[in-house]
């Protein structure tokens, strides 16, 4: 059998305290199993874990003394973190790269910047309420996975979709979306198409087509979305790091500053 740690074991491993270790557990940030009531971290997923670019941990944490408001760890929080005019050109220009569409939500996946790169089924769907729900409803379900790295998905009408989380100060914030690639081989017919329509009260025929001007991504191409959805949540987690941080030194300095400029 694998060789199991405890949360004890895990707490000195990783310099943290045991309610972040069982935070992390919960949230499958860490790979970890449920024994009762108890968690166990087989050894050699933590050590392909920790040897994992993807490491959390590398997110720099607060300082101690940053006065970080817990109400930040409440989903939807991550907008108030970031400069959304300039993360919604960052996410712009990568999609471009991509040709594929992404976007930025919160852990239940409502969205916090606009869909860049929108493709036409996308763009009809969205003329409905029942259609964009159904993608919001996909998108809180990648929180769920419990996986670290982003892998695609199945989602609306078997087009596939990938997430990686954003992590500021060692707590899920939201995600980094790409969606709407096809799979290998795919498009829908009429047949399958015609129902989906209908329960969307779209025109078939408009969301047929719509469907065949979906851009095809190559292998490679998909791996290559896979990794930069992560290098995009890896620069949020840093921009909204350094932002918290600077807020924090702000409050703690901001009479000193005063009186300087006075």
């Amino acid at each position: 059998m694998t060789d199991m740690l405890t949360a004890k074991e895990m707490q000195d491993l990783l310099q943290v305290d045991r309610s972040t270790i069982y935070r992390m557990a919960e949230a499958g940030r860490l790979p970890a199993l449920k024994v009762g009531k108890q968690w166990r971290f087989p050894r050699d997923r933590i050590e392909a874990w920790l040897n994992s670019q993807d490491n959390l941990l590398s997110t720099p944490p607060l300082p101690e003394n940053s006065n970080h408001d817990d109400s930040l760890n409440q989903p939807g929080q991550l907008a108030a973190m970031l400069p959304l005019d300039c993360v919604q050109l960052i996410q712009d220009a990568f999609a471009e790269l991509l040709n594929a569409m992404l976007v930025v939500t919160d852990l239940a996946g409502q969205p916090i910047t606009r869909v860049s790169n929108p493709a036409a089924f996308y763009q009809l769907l969205a003329e409905t309420g029942q259609g964009h729900a159904l993608c919001q409803e996909k998108w809180q379900e990648l929180s769920q996975m419990p996986a670290l790295e982003p892998r695609f998905s199945a989602g609306l009408a078997g087009l596939l979709c990938a997430r990686a989380f954003v992590h500021v100060a060692h707590e899920l914030k939201g995600m980094v979306i790409v969606f709407g690639v096809p799979p290998r081989d795919w498009l829908p017919t009429p047949d399958t198409t015609t129902p989906l329509a209908q329960a969307l009260t779209v025109d078939p025929v408009r969301l047929q087509a719509a469907f065949e001007m979906v851009p095809s991504l190559s292998p490679a191409e998909q791996k290559q979305a896979l990794v930069t959805i992560q290098r995009i949540a890896d620069i949020l987690a840093h921009i909204s790091t350094e932002r918290l941080a600077m807020a924090s030194w702000v409050a703690e300095h901001g009479d000193a500053l005063t009186n300087l400029t006075l």
